[in-house]
């Protein structure tokens, strides 16, 4: 079923797309970074490997928000049941997607950060693990308050829940 294309439907269709989009590259960003800092830690010591998957495993997080939050502004806003969109519905999907996608992008590449220098130090001392997880999850919050923010935008701009 083809959707008519309008400008609110255009727009619902771009917010999921920054939803997804930006989220996915602080993802993607974050955990080269903490496969580069993991691969080096596992040419020290071989025994480092399911650590360094660990590592760069965190990251991935901002991705799985990003795409959450498109799959609900495609299927809560209509636009793959075929409905068209007024332009404000297609406005909020945009602040919704940017809410999360930003939020993921930033937060992505500040745990790589974070993940690479963690798995470095549990190269050096073994003891340094779950310290390396809590600074790693740390930079995770603000990708949690893009997340809240952009469902919050959903629920409260009748997309979810009208």
């Amino acid at each position: 079923m083809a959707v008519e294309l309008t400008l609110g439907t255009a727009l619902a269709a771009i917010g999921a797309g920054v939803a997804v989009g930006f989220a996915a590259l602080g993802s993607g960003i974050g955990q080269g970074i903490a496969s580069a800092g993991a691969v080096g830690a596992v040419a020290e010591d071989k025994g480092m490997f399911a650590q360094g998957i660990v590592f760069t495993a965190i990251p991935e997080t901002q991705a799985i928000y990003g795409f959450l939050i498109a799959i609900l502004i495609l299927v809560f806003s209509g636009l793959m049941g075929g409905h068209t969109l007024d332009m404000l519905t297609g406005l909020v999907a945009i602040g919704s997607g940017a809410a999360v996608g930003f939020a993921g992008l930033g937060s992505g590449m500040g745990q790589g950060i974070a993940s690479s220098a963690s798995v470095g130090a549990v190269v050096e001392d073994r003891g340094m693990f779950a310290q390396g997880i809590v600074f790693s999850a740390i930079p995770e919050t603000q990708a949690i308050y893009g997340f809240l923010i952009a469902i919050l935008l959903l629920v409260f701009g009748g997309i979810l829940g009208a």
